[in-house]
């Protein structure tokens, strides 16, 4: 899935990482509401990781596929929800391979997308893997913000400060 030009180059477009996280939730809620109070529109990206079956490569291959019509499904039902809170349809992308690099090259291939959004961690693990590399080793890789929101806020909290 990729996205068609679709002349949307003046609006904001707020790209949200959907992964299996509780606050990931929070991440898509904030960006919906961005993207409804500024005209914008929320882009939902799913990363299918390679799995390890080499020397099965039949099994392998057909788990590839079901990942992949999972990452599909997912992205419409999260789509449902996206047009619900921001009334507009989001754009989906589906990519498969390490999700930093996939997210990265994902950003420079895009032009239209102009904010990633992403939610922090709600355990003591640390803010996860994904704004830990952004912040760290592969913040000069960036060529737009990225919004860091608080993975443990309520719908009341992101409607309180949207």
């Amino acid at each position: 899935m990729a996205a068609p030009d679709d002349g949307d180059h003046g609006h904001r477009v707020f790209l949200v990482v959907v992964d299996d996280s509780e606050e990931m939730r929070a991440a898509l809620r904030y960006a919906c509401r961005r993207a409804r109070h500024t005209g914008g529109r929320v882009a939902l990206l799913r990363i299918v990781e390679p799995n390890d079956y080499r020397e099965w490569v039949g099994v392998g291959k057909l788990m590839h596929e079901e990942a992949r019509e999972e990452a599909e499904m997912l992205l419409h039902r999260m789509a449902n929800e996206v047009y619900a809170c921001s009334g507009e349809t989001p754009v989906l992308y589906v990519r498969e391979g390490n999700p930093r690099e996939e997210l990265l090259k994902l950003l420079n291939e895009d032009p239209t997308i102009s904010i990633l959004v992403l939610a922090s961690g709600t355990g003591s693990e640390g803010p996860g893997p994904l704004i830990t590399a952004l912040t760290g080793k592969y913040r000069d890789r960036l060529r737009i913000p990225m919004a860091i929101v608080p993975g443990s806020l309520s719908d009341e909290d992101i409607m309180r400060i949207t």
